[in-house]
Protein backbone atom coordinates (compact mmCIF):
# COMPACT_ATOMS: atom_id res chain seq x y z
CA UNK A 1 0.00 0.00 0.00
CA UNK A 2 1.27 3.41 -1.05
CA UNK A 3 2.28 5.57 2.29
CA UNK A 4 0.11 8.34 1.32
CA UNK A 5 -2.76 6.20 1.09
CA UNK A 6 -2.04 4.17 4.33
CA UNK A 7 -1.80 7.30 6.06
CA UNK A 8 -5.48 8.33 5.14
CA UNK A 9 -6.76 4.71 6.10
CA UNK A 10 -5.62 5.43 9.45
CA UNK A 11 -6.73 8.72 9.89
CA UNK A 12 -10.05 8.10 7.91
CA UNK A 13 -12.78 8.43 10.56
CA UNK A 14 -14.89 4.54 10.09
CA UNK A 15 -11.21 3.16 10.93
CA UNK A 16 -10.60 5.37 14.28
CA UNK A 17 -13.81 4.26 15.35
CA UNK A 18 -14.06 0.58 15.04
CA UNK A 19 -10.70 0.08 16.40
CA UNK A 20 -11.29 2.47 19.25
CA UNK A 21 -14.76 0.80 20.30
CA UNK A 22 -12.86 -2.68 19.72
CA UNK A 23 -9.94 -1.19 22.34
CA UNK A 24 -12.19 0.78 24.64
CA UNK A 25 -14.95 -2.24 24.85
CA UNK A 26 -12.83 -5.27 24.63
CA UNK A 27 -9.75 -4.45 26.95
CA UNK A 28 -12.20 -3.70 30.32
CA UNK A 29 -13.99 -6.79 29.32
CA UNK A 30 -11.84 -8.99 28.96
CA UNK A 31 -10.57 -8.07 32.22
CA UNK A 32 -13.64 -8.72 33.75
CA UNK A 33 -13.52 -12.40 33.18
CA UNK A 34 -10.39 -12.59 35.61
CA UNK A 35 -12.42 -10.90 38.03
CA UNK A 36 -14.86 -13.58 39.93
CA UNK A 37 -16.51 -10.93 42.46
CA UNK A 38 -18.00 -8.27 39.66
CA UNK A 39 -21.37 -9.16 38.47
CA UNK A 40 -23.10 -8.77 35.30
CA UNK A 41 -24.26 -6.03 35.68
CA UNK A 42 -21.15 -4.18 37.20
CA UNK A 43 -19.15 -5.69 33.92
CA UNK A 44 -22.16 -4.59 31.83
CA UNK A 45 -22.00 -0.81 32.67
CA UNK A 46 -18.29 -0.94 33.30
CA UNK A 47 -18.14 -1.67 29.38
CA UNK A 48 -20.51 0.74 28.44
CA UNK A 49 -19.31 3.40 29.68
CA UNK A 50 -15.66 2.65 28.88
CA UNK A 51 -16.85 2.32 24.98
CA UNK A 52 -18.97 5.50 25.39
CA UNK A 53 -16.18 7.76 26.90
CA UNK A 54 -13.56 6.15 24.40
CA UNK A 55 -15.75 6.63 21.06
CA UNK A 56 -16.41 10.55 22.65
CA UNK A 57 -12.88 11.09 23.61
CA UNK A 58 -12.27 10.20 19.66
CA UNK A 59 -14.63 12.60 18.35
CA UNK A 60 -13.50 15.04 20.47
CA UNK A 61 -9.86 14.66 19.56
CA UNK A 62 -10.65 14.44 15.74
CA UNK A 63 -12.41 18.15 15.79
CA UNK A 64 -10.06 19.72 18.15
CA UNK A 65 -6.91 18.35 16.14
CA UNK A 66 -8.89 19.48 12.75
CA UNK A 67 -7.65 22.89 13.47
CA UNK A 68 -4.44 24.40 12.62
CA UNK A 69 -1.08 24.46 14.35
CA UNK A 70 -2.62 21.74 17.21
CA UNK A 71 -0.02 19.47 18.64
CA UNK A 72 -1.78 16.11 18.10
CA UNK A 73 0.10 14.42 20.91
CA UNK A 74 -0.97 17.05 23.75
CA UNK A 75 -4.35 16.67 23.59
CA UNK A 76 -4.79 12.98 23.23
CA UNK A 77 -4.61 12.52 27.51
CA UNK A 78 -6.33 15.84 28.49
CA UNK A 79 -9.25 14.34 26.64
CA UNK A 80 -9.46 11.28 27.56
CA UNK A 81 -9.15 12.05 30.89
CA UNK A 82 -12.20 14.50 30.68
CA UNK A 83 -14.54 11.83 28.87
CA UNK A 84 -13.43 8.87 31.41
CA UNK A 85 -13.50 11.23 34.21
CA UNK A 86 -16.99 12.42 33.31
CA UNK A 87 -18.21 8.89 32.77
CA UNK A 88 -17.38 7.62 36.07
CA UNK A 89 -19.25 10.72 37.55
CA UNK A 90 -21.90 10.27 35.41
CA UNK A 91 -21.57 6.39 37.08
CA UNK A 92 -21.19 7.31 40.66
CA UNK A 93 -23.86 9.83 41.12
CA UNK A 94 -26.98 7.45 39.13
CA UNK A 95 -25.71 5.31 41.79
CA UNK A 96 -25.05 2.37 39.06
CA UNK A 97 -22.53 -1.01 39.94
CA UNK A 98 -19.48 -0.02 37.81
CA UNK A 99 -15.18 -0.88 38.55
CA UNK A 100 -12.89 1.47 38.31
CA UNK A 101 -10.17 -1.35 37.44
CA UNK A 102 -12.35 -1.51 34.00
CA UNK A 103 -12.72 1.06 33.52
CA UNK A 104 -8.58 2.37 34.35
CA UNK A 105 -7.40 -0.27 31.71
CA UNK A 106 -10.33 1.05 29.28
CA UNK A 107 -8.77 4.00 29.72
CA UNK A 108 -5.35 3.00 29.43
CA UNK A 109 -5.74 0.72 26.23
CA UNK A 110 -8.01 3.27 24.09
CA UNK A 111 -5.05 6.48 25.81
CA UNK A 112 -2.10 4.23 24.45
CA UNK A 113 -3.54 3.50 21.47
CA UNK A 114 -4.20 6.89 20.10
CA UNK A 115 -0.61 7.47 20.66
CA UNK A 116 0.16 4.54 18.73
CA UNK A 117 -2.17 5.90 15.69
CA UNK A 118 -0.73 9.41 16.04
CA UNK A 119 2.76 8.07 16.05
CA UNK A 120 2.13 6.11 13.05
CA UNK A 121 0.05 8.83 11.33
CA UNK A 122 3.32 11.44 11.97
CA UNK A 123 5.58 8.72 10.83
CA UNK A 124 4.23 8.26 7.56
CA UNK A 125 4.68 11.93 6.19
CA UNK A 126 3.36 15.04 6.20
CA UNK A 127 0.37 16.16 4.42
CA UNK A 128 0.66 16.43 0.36
CA UNK A 129 -0.84 19.30 -1.89
CA UNK A 130 -0.92 18.83 -5.21
CA UNK A 131 -0.86 22.55 -6.97
CA UNK A 132 -2.49 24.41 -9.94
CA UNK A 133 0.28 26.92 -10.63
CA UNK A 134 -0.26 30.55 -10.72
CA UNK A 135 -0.84 33.01 -7.55
CA UNK A 136 -0.37 30.01 -4.51
CA UNK A 137 3.79 31.31 -3.87
CA UNK A 138 2.87 33.15 -0.34
CA UNK A 139 0.93 29.79 0.74
CA UNK A 140 4.16 27.54 0.45
CA UNK A 141 5.94 29.85 1.60
CA UNK A 142 4.07 30.52 5.05
CA UNK A 143 3.45 26.86 4.96
CA UNK A 144 6.54 25.07 4.32
CA UNK A 145 5.88 22.24 6.36
CA UNK A 146 3.95 20.30 3.93
CA UNK A 147 4.33 18.09 0.86
CA UNK A 148 3.85 20.72 -1.78
CA UNK A 149 4.07 18.77 -5.34
CA UNK A 150 3.24 21.55 -8.47
CA UNK A 151 0.86 19.94 -11.16
CA UNK A 152 2.94 19.87 -14.53
CA UNK A 153 -0.21 19.55 -16.98
CA UNK A 154 -4.04 19.76 -17.01
CA UNK A 155 -4.58 16.11 -15.39
CA UNK A 156 -6.45 15.32 -12.22
CA UNK A 157 -3.79 13.21 -9.89
CA UNK A 158 -3.53 9.82 -10.08
CA UNK A 159 -3.36 9.00 -6.31
CA UNK A 160 -6.77 8.55 -4.83
CA UNK A 161 -8.61 11.32 -2.43
CA UNK A 162 -5.86 14.01 -3.26
CA UNK A 163 -5.96 17.37 -2.07
CA UNK A 164 -5.50 19.99 -5.29
CA UNK A 165 -5.19 23.64 -4.09
CA UNK A 166 -5.46 26.20 -6.86
CA UNK A 167 -6.11 30.11 -6.46
CA UNK A 168 -9.47 30.57 -7.70
CA UNK A 169 -9.39 34.36 -8.21
CA UNK A 170 -5.84 33.49 -10.25
CA UNK A 171 -7.00 33.41 -14.56
CA UNK A 172 -6.07 30.14 -15.20
CA UNK A 173 -6.64 28.83 -18.94
CA UNK A 174 -9.63 26.88 -19.95
CA UNK A 175 -7.97 23.80 -19.61
CA UNK A 176 -7.10 23.59 -15.95
CA UNK A 177 -10.30 24.47 -15.23
CA UNK A 178 -11.32 21.76 -16.56
CA UNK A 179 -9.66 19.88 -14.70
CA UNK A 180 -10.46 21.37 -11.49
CA UNK A 181 -14.53 20.37 -12.25
CA UNK A 182 -13.25 16.90 -13.41
CA UNK A 183 -10.99 16.22 -10.21
CA UNK A 184 -14.15 17.36 -7.84
CA UNK A 185 -16.32 15.08 -9.33
CA UNK A 186 -14.04 12.34 -9.27
CA UNK A 187 -14.00 12.76 -5.41
CA UNK A 188 -10.57 14.92 -5.05
CA UNK A 189 -10.21 18.32 -2.88
CA UNK A 190 -10.52 20.86 -4.11
CA UNK A 191 -9.68 24.09 -1.99
CA UNK A 192 -9.00 27.66 -2.50
CA UNK A 193 -5.50 29.17 -1.50
CA UNK A 194 -7.31 31.49 0.76
CA UNK A 195 -8.95 29.39 2.90
CA UNK A 196 -5.67 26.75 2.88
CA UNK A 197 -3.82 29.43 4.14
CA UNK A 198 -5.87 30.47 6.76
CA UNK A 199 -6.42 26.66 7.77
CA UNK A 200 -3.25 25.26 7.63
CA UNK A 201 -1.52 28.82 9.67
CA UNK A 202 -4.17 29.88 12.24
CA UNK A 203 -4.43 33.24 10.95
CA UNK A 204 -6.95 35.69 8.67
CA UNK A 205 -4.81 37.52 6.20
CA UNK A 206 -6.46 41.49 5.84
CA UNK A 207 -6.88 43.08 3.03
CA UNK A 208 -9.99 45.48 2.43
CA UNK A 209 -12.17 45.44 4.83
CA UNK A 210 -14.86 43.60 2.38
CA UNK A 211 -11.93 40.98 1.00
CA UNK A 212 -10.74 40.07 4.13
CA UNK A 213 -12.32 36.62 3.80
CA UNK A 214 -14.28 37.06 7.37
CA UNK A 215 -17.37 36.16 5.56
CA UNK A 216 -19.38 38.28 7.74
CA UNK A 217 -18.56 41.32 10.04
CA UNK A 218 -20.37 39.52 13.19
CA UNK A 219 -19.52 36.58 15.59
CA UNK A 220 -21.56 34.40 16.40
CA UNK A 221 -23.78 36.11 19.46
CA UNK A 222 -25.73 33.91 19.65
CA UNK A 223 -22.27 31.63 21.07
CA UNK A 224 -21.34 34.78 22.84
CA UNK A 225 -24.24 34.48 25.26
CA UNK A 226 -23.59 31.21 26.19
CA UNK A 227 -20.12 32.08 26.92
CA UNK A 228 -20.83 34.68 28.84
CA UNK A 229 -22.91 32.06 31.25
CA UNK A 230 -19.90 29.92 31.05
CA UNK A 231 -17.40 32.69 32.38
CA UNK A 232 -19.76 32.98 35.22
CA UNK A 233 -19.86 29.73 35.98
CA UNK A 234 -15.99 29.37 36.03
CA UNK A 235 -15.55 32.53 38.25
CA UNK A 236 -18.07 31.05 41.24
CA UNK A 237 -16.49 27.74 40.82
CA UNK A 238 -12.94 29.82 40.89
CA UNK A 239 -14.06 31.64 44.45
CA UNK A 240 -12.52 29.00 46.83
CA UNK A 241 -9.46 28.87 44.90
CA UNK A 242 -9.01 31.98 44.53
CA UNK A 243 -9.52 33.28 48.35
CA UNK A 244 -6.77 31.03 48.79
CA UNK A 245 -4.45 31.89 46.88
CA UNK A 246 -4.73 35.81 46.09
CA UNK A 247 -3.76 36.62 49.77
CA UNK A 248 -0.57 34.63 49.37
CA UNK A 249 0.19 36.21 46.10
CA UNK A 250 -0.53 39.79 47.87
CA UNK A 251 1.52 39.02 50.59
CA UNK A 252 4.72 37.87 48.18
CA UNK A 253 3.89 40.85 46.18
CA UNK A 254 4.44 43.31 49.05
CA UNK A 255 7.05 41.81 51.06
CA UNK A 256 9.48 41.15 47.85
CA UNK A 257 9.20 45.52 46.22
CA UNK A 258 6.60 47.10 48.67
CA UNK A 259 4.28 49.43 47.47
CA UNK A 260 0.77 48.44 46.08
CA UNK A 261 -0.31 45.01 45.24
CA UNK A 262 -2.85 45.53 42.56
CA UNK A 263 -1.10 47.10 39.07
CA UNK A 264 -4.38 48.92 37.54
CA UNK A 265 -4.38 49.75 33.87
CA UNK A 266 -6.65 51.33 31.29
CA UNK A 267 -6.93 49.06 28.24
CA UNK A 268 -9.33 49.18 25.37
CA UNK A 269 -12.33 46.40 26.25
CA UNK A 270 -15.63 45.65 24.59
CA UNK A 271 -16.98 47.32 21.28
CA UNK A 272 -13.90 49.98 21.86
CA UNK A 273 -14.83 50.76 25.46
CA UNK A 274 -11.92 51.52 27.80
CA UNK A 275 -11.82 49.21 31.29
CA UNK A 276 -9.12 48.96 34.13
CA UNK A 277 -7.81 45.72 33.81
CA UNK A 278 -6.44 44.33 37.11
CA UNK A 279 -3.17 42.48 38.20
CA UNK A 280 -0.45 41.30 40.41
CA UNK A 281 2.15 43.88 40.06
CA UNK A 282 5.09 41.97 38.73
CA UNK A 283 7.46 45.56 37.98
CA UNK A 284 8.91 48.08 40.17
CA UNK A 285 6.32 51.16 41.35
CA UNK A 286 6.48 54.15 38.74
CA UNK A 287 4.88 57.33 38.43
CA UNK A 288 2.74 57.27 34.78
CA UNK A 289 4.33 59.29 31.70
CA UNK A 290 2.42 62.13 30.81
CA UNK A 291 4.19 61.99 26.94
CA UNK A 292 2.12 59.86 24.38
CA UNK A 293 5.09 58.25 23.54
CA UNK A 294 7.05 57.85 26.67
CA UNK A 295 3.56 56.09 27.38
CA UNK A 296 3.40 53.76 24.51
CA UNK A 297 6.74 52.77 25.11
CA UNK A 298 6.39 52.47 29.27
CA UNK A 299 3.33 50.21 27.91
CA UNK A 300 5.74 48.01 26.10
CA UNK A 301 7.47 44.40 28.27
CA UNK A 302 10.94 43.95 26.83
CA UNK A 303 12.94 40.75 27.05
CA UNK A 304 14.54 40.44 30.55
CA UNK A 305 12.99 43.87 31.56
CA UNK A 306 15.13 45.60 34.13
CA UNK A 307 11.67 46.54 35.77
CA UNK A 308 10.19 43.21 36.81
CA UNK A 309 10.99 42.34 40.46
CA UNK A 310 11.98 38.72 41.63
CA UNK A 311 8.46 38.10 42.68
CA UNK A 312 7.28 39.14 39.15
CA UNK A 313 9.07 36.81 37.29
CA UNK A 314 7.88 33.93 38.36
CA UNK A 315 4.36 35.43 38.19
CA UNK A 316 4.57 36.17 34.53
CA UNK A 317 5.92 32.95 33.97
CA UNK A 318 3.32 31.12 35.34
CA UNK A 319 0.85 33.61 34.22
CA UNK A 320 -0.59 33.93 38.56
CA UNK A 321 -0.12 37.37 37.76
CA UNK A 322 -3.80 37.86 35.50
CA UNK A 323 -5.52 36.12 38.17
CA UNK A 324 -7.02 39.12 39.57
CA UNK A 325 -8.36 39.70 36.04
CA UNK A 326 -11.38 36.94 37.34
CA UNK A 327 -13.23 40.02 39.29
CA UNK A 328 -13.06 42.21 35.29
CA UNK A 329 -14.66 38.60 33.48
CA UNK A 330 -16.95 38.71 36.44
CA UNK A 331 -17.80 42.55 35.94
CA UNK A 332 -18.42 41.25 31.83
CA UNK A 333 -15.47 43.42 30.50
CA UNK A 334 -13.80 40.68 29.87
CA UNK A 335 -13.79 36.70 29.36
CA UNK A 336 -11.70 33.95 30.24
CA UNK A 337 -10.75 33.75 26.20
CA UNK A 338 -10.33 36.08 23.56
CA UNK A 339 -7.75 38.35 22.14
CA UNK A 340 -5.79 40.22 24.70
CA UNK A 341 -6.63 43.92 26.11
CA UNK A 342 -3.76 46.29 24.88
CA UNK A 343 -2.90 49.22 27.34
CA UNK A 344 -4.28 52.41 25.75
CA UNK A 345 -1.03 53.78 24.41
CA UNK A 346 -0.44 50.59 22.49
CA UNK A 347 -3.96 50.30 21.17
CA UNK A 348 -4.17 54.09 19.77
CA UNK A 349 -0.87 53.34 18.43
CA UNK A 350 -2.27 50.03 16.45
CA UNK A 351 -5.28 51.89 15.60
CA UNK A 352 -3.57 54.43 13.70
CA UNK A 353 -1.06 52.25 11.86
CA UNK A 354 -2.91 48.88 11.31
CA UNK A 355 -5.89 48.63 9.27
CA UNK A 356 -9.08 47.26 10.76
CA UNK A 357 -7.39 46.88 13.71
CA UNK A 358 -10.42 48.45 16.37
CA UNK A 359 -12.56 45.38 14.48
CA UNK A 360 -10.64 42.63 16.55
CA UNK A 361 -13.09 44.52 19.68
CA UNK A 362 -16.32 42.97 18.61
CA UNK A 363 -15.65 40.24 20.90
CA UNK A 364 -14.71 40.65 24.88
CA UNK A 365 -11.03 40.68 25.52
CA UNK A 366 -9.71 37.86 27.07
CA UNK A 367 -7.19 36.43 29.56
CA UNK A 368 -5.79 34.06 27.09
CA UNK A 369 -6.21 33.50 23.29
CA UNK A 370 -5.22 32.08 19.92
CA UNK A 371 -2.97 34.54 19.54
CA UNK A 372 -1.15 34.23 22.72
CA UNK A 373 -1.42 30.39 22.50
CA UNK A 374 0.42 30.68 18.93
CA UNK A 375 2.57 33.83 18.95
CA UNK A 376 3.04 34.66 22.46
CA UNK A 377 3.99 38.56 23.55
CA UNK A 378 4.84 41.12 20.76
CA UNK A 379 6.45 44.19 20.91
CA UNK A 380 6.68 45.46 17.83
CA UNK A 381 4.70 46.76 14.59
CA UNK A 382 5.07 43.99 12.33
CA UNK A 383 4.58 40.89 15.12
CA UNK A 384 1.03 42.71 15.94
CA UNK A 385 -0.17 42.88 12.50
CA UNK A 386 0.53 39.08 12.59
CA UNK A 387 -1.04 38.59 15.90
CA UNK A 388 -4.15 40.71 14.22
CA UNK A 389 -4.83 38.09 11.86
CA UNK A 390 -4.33 35.49 14.71
CA UNK A 391 -7.26 37.49 16.31
CA UNK A 392 -9.08 37.60 13.05
CA UNK A 393 -9.45 34.03 12.69
CA UNK A 394 -10.66 33.65 16.17
CA UNK A 395 -13.36 36.15 15.29
CA UNK A 396 -14.30 33.97 12.48
CA UNK A 397 -14.28 31.29 14.26
CA UNK A 398 -15.36 32.11 17.28
CA UNK A 399 -17.18 28.54 18.72
CA UNK A 400 -16.71 26.27 21.99
CA UNK A 401 -14.57 24.11 19.85
CA UNK A 402 -11.54 26.51 19.38
CA UNK A 403 -12.25 27.91 23.12
CA UNK A 404 -11.49 24.30 24.39
CA UNK A 405 -8.37 24.03 21.83
CA UNK A 406 -7.11 27.35 23.12
CA UNK A 407 -7.50 25.96 27.34
CA UNK A 408 -5.68 22.97 26.40
CA UNK A 409 -2.72 25.06 24.82
CA UNK A 410 -2.91 27.49 27.24
CA UNK A 411 -1.96 25.00 30.09
CA UNK A 412 0.75 23.82 28.01
CA UNK A 413 1.86 27.14 27.08
CA UNK A 414 2.00 27.58 31.48
CA UNK A 415 3.93 24.65 31.73
CA UNK A 416 6.59 25.49 29.28
CA UNK A 417 6.85 29.21 29.80
CA UNK A 418 6.32 29.76 26.47
CA UNK A 419 6.15 33.43 25.11
CA UNK A 420 6.07 35.22 28.62
CA UNK A 421 7.83 38.59 29.13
Amino acid sequence: MHVNQSRRMFQSLRFQIVAILVVGGLAPFFLSHFDILLSANTSQNSAIGSVTAALAALIIYRRMTAYPGTMAFAYILPVFVSTYGLAIAVLFFTRLEYSGSMLLVGFLASVVFTFLLALVIERRGVARFYVVPGGIDDLIRDAPRFEWVTLRQPLPPEERGATIVANLHWDHDSAWERMLAEAALKGHAVYHTKQLHESLTGRVRIEHLSENNLGSLVPNFAYDKVKRLGDLAACVALLPVLIVVLPVIAIAVRIDSGGPVIFRQVRMGYRRRPFTMLKFRTMTDRLPCEDPEEARNDAVTLHDDSRITRVGRFLRRTRLDELPQVFNIARGEMSFIGPRPEAMPLSDWYERELPFYSYRHIVRPGLTGWAQVNQGHVSELADANEKLQYDFYYIKNFSAWLDIVIIIRTVRTVLLGFGWR
